[in-house]
């Protein structure tokens, strides 16, 4: 019996330039309300509208985070293994996340007098918010690991002359064996951009960045300075903004390097053997300190590895921002290597 269709082929959906215009619009839209909000509150202000651009920096530095890279790039990559074409994967799970992100800061605004229930929410949120993107990150990983062998199987029978079943292929890069299927109770529930929102709210469970308490702990300085609570908001929705443009910018750039590269057989497998294991050793380390870290912090260890897993989560957006380039350089490198054998391959047929 032949799979059900999905709902997206039966109800219809805008095409691809309509998503790509409504997504940028929606980002363009929040990003102009937010300091639209920020002129009128701070206008006549200048430290607090230094703040405002302090805290907009902060929500993009944020966006930069390893885990919200890693997490983007493998799921584009996945949706588009799959046949979709996913220009919001990035916007929706920053979206998530800084829902979550502006709920607690206009709580912890509420309550500026009593900051003790935040602690005992953070302690918990921390514990659950990291280890869901530690588990989610090395599902990863061991998924890229898997696909990466298939892919280079194909690629070898490939370059020997043969010619690999293209649905066997799809398979594989699909990440859809019985192993891959055991093995992805969180990464097989996405199966559209919009699926990313909840799990960008359970990677912000745990508050556990110096630029989220920044903003919390501004939200409830400025309330106990006699700033009034709606204007309070301005500064987690800034921060919102910010992470929305440098997510959704991501995603966007992840969809553009990934549609270039499956144009054609020999350069989908090429490509993907490269991301795909660049992919799985960046989600196995990311997710591999986050996990250690996470024990560190829980039985008190300090010291040595422990130390250098503290100062890595410091620097994580740093880390971010790393691995954007990684990508862009795969994907450079890639075509200027295509468009090098384009031409010498003209050049011999000339001669």
């Amino acid at each position: 019996m032949s799979p059900l269709p999905k709902p997206s082929a039966v109800l219809g959906r805008p095409g691809l330039k309509a998503r790509l215009v409504l997504v940028s619009a929606a980002v363009l839209l929040l990003n102009g309300g937010g300091w639209l909000g920020a002129c009128l509150s701070f206008g006549g202000d200048p430290a607090l509208f230094a703040m405002a651009l302090l805290v907009y920096g902060l929500g993009m530095r944020h966006g930069l985070d390893a885990d919200h890279i890693a997490a983007i790039d493998n799921v584009t990559r996945k949706l588009m293994q799959e046949g979709e074409r996913p220009v919001a994967v990035g916007f929706f799970f920053a979206l998530g996340h800084s829902a979550l992100v502006v709920l607690v800061a206009a709580a912890v605004g509420a309550t500026a007098g009593s900051l003790e229930l935040f602690r005992g929410v953070h302690e918990v949120g921390g514990f659950l918010g990291t280890g869901i993107s530690a588990l989610f990150l090395l599902t990863v990983a061991l998924l890229n690991i898997l696909v990466f062998r298939s892919v280079y199987r194909a690629y070898r029978t490939l370059r020997a002359g043969g010619s690999p079943d293209q649905a066997e292929l799809d398979r594989m890069m699909g990440g859809q064996g019985l192993l891959a299927r055991l093995l992805r109770p969180l990464f097989g529930l996405i199966g559209q951009s919009w699926h990313m929102a909840p799990l960008g709210v359970l990677f912000g469970l745990g508050f556990d960045t110096a630029t989220e308490i920044a903003v919390f702990g501004l939200s409830a300085a400025q309330v106990v300075n006699g700033l009034p609570f709606a204007t309070i908001l301005v500064f987690p929705l800034l921060f919102a903004a910010g992470m929305l443009l440098v997510d959704t910018a991501d995603g966007l750039l992840m969809l553009g390097a990934y549609r270039w590269a499956t144009a054609r057989p020999i350069r989908r497998l090429r490509y993907n053997m490269g991301v795909t294991l660049l992919s799985a050793l960046l989600a196995g380390f990311i997710g591999g300190t986050e996990m250690l870290g996470l024990i560190g912090e829980h039985f008190g260890f300090d010291g040595g590895l422990w130390s250098l897993l503290g100062l890595l989560k410091d620097v994580s957006d740093r880390l971010g921002f790393l691995i954007v380039v990684l990508f862009a350089v795969a994907w450079a490198v890639a075509f200027g290597l295509h468009r090098s054998r384009a031409a010498s391959a003209v050049l011999k047929g000339d001669a």
